[in-house]
């Protein structure tokens, strides 16, 4: 295998200039503003189709705008189980093209959407999803592995929380202004996205090679074999079960949120209001991305770990306490409130797709890459999402979504507590055990550098 075929490689020139290419401002923003943009514009194939009512179709009983979400997120789902393997062992040169194909799949899917009568066309929404889930990991892929993959990160997820509101808003403007249906409108919001999406790929390529010293001090990320994968995961699997735990229960909680927003917005009495989907969204994105970005100056990997999960630990009580507070009319204006919780959702959400995992793996220095680990919480997150919906459906169907989603509140923000408790305790024991070998090791090979002497 030739180093244009892994994941991340070394610069193979002595030139400073290459070596540290990745590491200037200028680059920093370049590569993260790429990054930014291809994940951007993948939401405007994902998520607009949620700011449809789809009230006048009803699905053997069921909620015919719920069984469009299952069916996408289940597409989603799928997706990213597979990429538990296609990602964590994609080669370098696969990327663009992966990319490019992953999204016109996605976005003939909605043209059958469109085309095909109700209920028919609900086949075209799992069709739409299953592409769609591998676009993360890729474009991690490219960042991954660098002293700068926080900053650069934090860019990156920064498009997920901005993008939602905003493609959403894209899709409102396209129904109320515009007239176009709520059928068409998915297919249509896609297709202002694909210019944009091709120029994102171009510029993403661009990205310059991973130097010497971002592996030495992030470790090398390769290519895994199953018998890597297999040794990652059995190597630290009791945290991360508990993290699977707390991301299943969370992503089903954010899914739930961002997919029925219109709705919450409704029940609160703002539907008319086009802009607060993209408020909301801006105001939790600078707040959590900035407490993220500053984990950048933490260069000790382990202090790393352990600051991510304390971080994670107050969003989620955060998420509790902001919902209590709103009930008790303690906080009585509703879009504080939705700010709160979104926040403190976010900020445990966000580094379980990036900066956790970057850091575990640096500090632990198995043969791996992110997206191995990033996939497998993933899979089970989307999992939650599907029975979250299921269970709505089936045991509360005459509960109204808001009432539903408060209740959810508590539950979230319970279960994620206490499983994220479970794993800084853990990695707490797990990464100083492997810092006491690490350091054996130094001393055991200068000792026989001294003998040898």
């Amino acid at each position: 295998m030739t180093s244009e075929d892994t994941v991340t490689t070394a610069a193979d020139t002595p030139a400073d200039a290459v070596a540290h290419a990745a590491d200037t401002p200028r680059m920093i923003l370049s590569v993260g503003s790429a990054a930014f943009l291809v994940y951007f514009c993948m939401y405007a194939f994902r998520k607009p189709f949620t700011v449809g009512l789809f009230d006048e179709v009803d699905v053997w009983g069921f909620d015919y705008k719920i069984i469009l979400i299952l069916a996408q997120v289940l597409g989603y789902a799928c997706s990213k189980f597979i990429g538990i393997t296609v990602i964590s062992a994609m080669l370098k040169r696969q990327r663009a093209f992966m990319i490019l194909g992953l999204v016109a799949a996605s976005e003939l899917a909605l043209l059958g959407f469109a085309l095909v009568d109700a209920p028919y066309n609900i086949v075209f929404l799992f069709l739409n999803g299953l592409p769609l889930g591998m676009i993360w990991g890729v474009v991690f892929s490219y960042i991954e592995g660098r002293r700068t993959t926080e900053l650069l990160a934090v860019i990156l997820s920064s498009s997920f929380i901005m993008s939602s509101g905003i493609t959403k808003s894209v899709g409102k403007y396209l129904m109320v202004n515009m007239q176009v249906s709520e059928y068409w409108m998915p297919f249509a919001t896609g297709v202002l996205f694909i210019l944009p999406m091709m120029f994102a790929v171009w510029w993403l390529e661009q990205t310059p090679v991973v130097s010497v010293e971002d592996q030495l001090l992030r470790h090398k990320r390769e290519p895994m074999s199953g018998e890597d994968r297999r040794t990652l995961f059995f190597g630290i699997w009791p945290g991360m079960i508990a993290l699977v735990v707390m991301y299943f229960i969370l992503t089903a909680f954010r899914d739930y949120r961002d997919n029925f927003a219109a709705d919450i917005w409704s029940e609160i009495g703002m539907a008319q209001n086009v802009r607060v989907f993209a408020e909301t969204e801006i105001i939790i994105a600078v707040i959590s991305l900035g407490l993220m970005a500053s984990l950048f100056f933490v260069r000790n990997n382990i202090l790393a770990v352990k600051l991510v999960l304390l971080l994670m630990i107050a969003g989620l009580v955060l998420l509790g306490a902001g919902t209590y507070f709103y009930q008790a009319q303690i906080l009585k204006a509703p879009f504080v409130w939705m700010v709160l919780i979104g926040l403190g959702a976010y900020v445990a959400y966000i580094p379980m797709g990036s900066i956790l995992f970057e850091r575990i793996i640096a500090s632990l220095r198995y043969r791996s890459n992110a997206g191995f680990l990033i996939y497998i919480a993933d899979t089970a997150g989307y999992a939650g999402s599907i029975l979250l919906l299921l269970y709505k459906e089936l045991f509360f169907h005459e509960v109204s979504v808001m009432e539903f989603f408060i209740v959810f509140s508590y539950a979230t923000s319970g279960v994620g507590i206490v499983s994220l408790l479970f794993c800084y305790r853990y990695f707490d024991l797990q990464l100083r055990a492997s810092a006491g070998q690490d350091e054996a090791a130094l001393m055991a090979q200068a000792a026989t550098q001294t003998a040898t002497v």
